[in-house]
């Protein structure tokens, strides 16, 4: 461990990249002015999980990745492949099971894509009919 202040700098960088990552990939569609930017997050964040995932393993997050890589470096083993499943074992002192946190993850962010597909959609139908059709 060549300089620990700077490993847990970057620990607590990817703690709150995490967290806002998260929070905006369940709860970016509810404001119309981030909801296209949402619809980009949360399909990136799917076709990482199994576009990558195919490759990596299923539910393969990049930013899990490093930040393991940090927490491995500051000394830390047996970390889970899910960040959420790591959080939610610490928050609540509960230990999660992998499939319980999958299911809950993996169905959040189901509903939050067809939120925002749909919401998108229909804002898009509404402007087109303010517009008269027009783009």
């Amino acid at each position: 461990m060549s300089n620990p202040v700077f490993y847990h700098l970057l620990d607590a960088l990817f703690v709150a990249l995490h967290a806002l990552l998260v929070g905006f990939n369940l709860l970016g569609w509810a404001w119309r002015r981030t909801r296209r930017l949402h619809l980009i997050t949360i399909s990136a964040t799917l076709l990482s999980w199994f576009g990558l995932g195919a490759v990596y393993g299923w539910g393969y997050c990049p930013l899990t990745d490093w930040h393991w890589d940090v927490k491995r470096a500051l000394g830390e083993t047996m970390l889970p492949a899910s960040c959420v499943e790591y959080y939610l074992d610490r928050i609540t002192g509960f230990d999660w099971s992998r499939a319980t946190v999958d299911a809950l993850v993996v169905g959040s962010a189901l509903a939050a894509l067809l939120l925002s597909a749909g919401l998108n959609l229909r804002d898009r139908s509404v402007k087109r009919a303010r517009t008269g059709g027009r783009p």
